[in-house]
């Protein structure tokens, strides 16, 4: 990793914990620095900050005291999650504190070239088979996947050598807190409307995505969805080398599908139906990671293997198992109403969906037509369980039964289905009315699979 001095002797304020946290909190202390962690969570329920203090770091739990704006902090690191409304936060921006998150410090020790992926949808496949894909270089140095992804990129960052690529998934929360990371290649998957909670609005939110690219410059590439005007006009903001990609045909300058085909420019890659992932929308992922890996020279066998052989990214459209006639996919990663939708769309067989989740009061009526046209049964739960039902009164489906959380579900999906369905967890909701995390509730959603056809014991 680089050498660097800026954070020695100075004050630090790591505001959160989780996995960012903890190893922002490392990284800064291992650089010198003089560092705070402060996080909500009482010290007793909190093994990460017990961890810490025992590592010689300052701890603060329990709440985030104002009083921390009285230190004289240099910087603040922030966890992702953490909204710029936070007290804290708001009051270190109004005293002109540096408020970063912890891909800005990864990126500023890394001695490796950083390809950045953000989008509404697609980013954690996508970032996967990039990964893959440069992987299959020949003498070349070792590609590692961090971010968004679930893998912190400061631990990848120390780890990396000048040789290395860091393919990194950026969330809109990330990229908020960045000031100097500078992909060498950056990917717009797509743009939808989503965290708007968050955001406050749509303008601010693609505002947010758009910061992927606001550090490069002409020697840079910025691969980006053609399928959409909106996505077409906002790479003109960028002043890298523009590399489209287009399900739809609309550009033949990037990646590309024409009859059935992908193509990077003029060279044919294989057909689109050999993709081991099903759906348009892995498509559209396929095509990105074509893009980046041509970029990067990976070899046509090398990127063929990859979309042959890859079976998708855990809790994304990930195959679970087949019992008794019954496909079952987990894709607990499906936070939002579009990433259900295309992941209906990938299906022909009808679906008895899973759905419902943390209400963050919008309604569920433009899902309605991709209800209508593969879904035959839903079994839906949480706090947004009655308004994902309404979509599936709209959109005509007549077996719509309530359950406690996706666990249940299971069974009762089970009971409503037959030979030659797909039983999905596909919430369009995030997990955090009754899951920590998407993660632990695809987790708990294979582990209910597992009971129902027999391969778990009861406890």
């Amino acid at each position: 990793m680089k050498s660097v001095e800026q954070y020695r002797n100075q004050k630090v304020l790591v505001l959160g914990l989780a996995k960012s946290g903890m190893n922002a909190a490392r990284l800064l202390h291992k650089l010198g620095a003089f560092v705070t962690v402060n996080d909500k969570k009482d010290f007793d329920d909190n093994p990460d900050a017990q961890e810490l203090l025992s590592d010689g770091i300052k701890v603060i739990t329990g709440g985030h005291p104002l009083s921390l704006l009285d230190e004289d902090f240099k910087v603040v690191v922030k966890n992702p999650g953490i909204p710029y409304t936070n007290p804290i936060v708001a009051g270190a921006l109004k005293k002109h504190i540096p408020v970063i998150t912890e891909v800005e410090l990864a990126s500023q020790i890394l001695t490796g070239e950083l390809i950045g992926v953000t989008g509404t949808n697609g980013k954690t496949t996508t970032t996967t088979l990039i990964t893959l894909m440069l992987n299959q270089r020949q003498n070349a140095g070792k590609a590692y996947v961090a971010g968004n992804i679930g893998v912190p990129a400061s631990a990848v960052a120390q780890k990396a050598k000048p040789e290395d690529t860091m393919v990194t998934e950026l969330s809109s929360f990330m990229l908020c807190g960045i000031q100097t990371l500078h992909p060498h290649i950056a990917v717009l998957t797509n743009i939808y409307s989503t965290h708007l909670d968050y955001h406050g609005s749509r303008e601010n939110y693609v505002k947010a995505k758009m910061r992927i690219t606001m550090n490069q410059t002409a020697d840079d590439y910025f691969v980006v969805n053609w399928d959409s005007a909106e996505w077409r006009g906002l790479s003109q903001q960028s002043k890298a080398t523009i590399v489209p990609f287009s399900r739809q045909g609309n550009s033949e300058a990037g990646a590309y599908e024409k009859d059935g085909q992908l193509y990077f420019k003029d060279e044919l890659i294989m057909a689109a139906k050999d993709i081991k992932i099903p759906g348009d929308h892995n498509v559209e992922n396929a095509l990105a990671a074509i893009a980046v890996a041509k970029i990067q020279q990976v070899p046509t066998a090398g990127i063929r293997q990859v979309l042959k052989t890859f079976s998708g990214v855990r809790h994304r459209t990930q195959y679970v198992e087949t019992y008794e006639g019954r496909v079952f996919y987990n894709d607990s990663k499906a936070t939002n109403i579009v990433a259900t939708e295309m992941a209906l769309k990938g299906f022909s067989q009808p679906v008895v969906l899973l759905a419902g989740g943390l209400d963050r009061g919008n309604t569920f009526e433009k899902l309605a037509p991709a209800l209508k046209d593969h879904v035959k049964a839903m079994i839906v739960f949480g706090e947004t369980a009655q308004k994902v039902a309404d979509a599936g009164k709209l959109a005509g489906v007549t077996e719509i039964e309530f359950s406690k959380n996706c666990e249940t579900a299971v069974p009762a999906a089970w009971k409503l289905s037959a030979p030659g369905d797909v039983i999905m967890l596909s919430p369009a909701c995030a997990s955090w009315d009754q899951y920590p995390n998407f993660e632990i509730r695809g987790d708990r959603y294979i582990k209910a699979i597992e009971k129902v056809t027999g391969k778990a014991e009861e406890n």
